[in-house]
């Protein structure tokens, strides 16, 4: 099983395989609790009372700024190589053709 999850993600190594997990889990929870200082610097608590609708905001907010959490995290952890062409494949999901 193991094995199957250092293929799929392509890893050098199960070590490598356990490197990439925290660079994501890092970068995921560094962008959650980053994107609440941004809402209040914006007061969009005090803009948007119906609560379903900042959470819509928030989760909009959260996925740019964990696309950047995540290549500074991967930066700091040396592995910015493999997370820009984790980039790369996700964006091309993404293009029209």
């Amino acid at each position: 099983m193991l094995k199957k999850l250092v293929d799929i993600f392509q890893a050098r190594s199960l070590l490598h395989l356990i490197k990439i997990f925290i660079v994501f889990g890092l970068a995921g929870s560094l962008s959650v609790i980053l994107s609440e200082p941004i809402l209040r610097i914006i007061n969009l608590d005090k803009i948007i009372t119906f609560y379903p609708l900042y959470i819509v905001i928030r989760l909009i907010v959260i996925f740019p700024l964990y696309q950047l959490t995540l290549l500074g995290t991967a930066l700091i952890f040396g592995e910015y190589d493999y997370f820009q062409k984790f980039f790369k494949k996700f964006f091309n999901l993404f293009k029209f053709k």
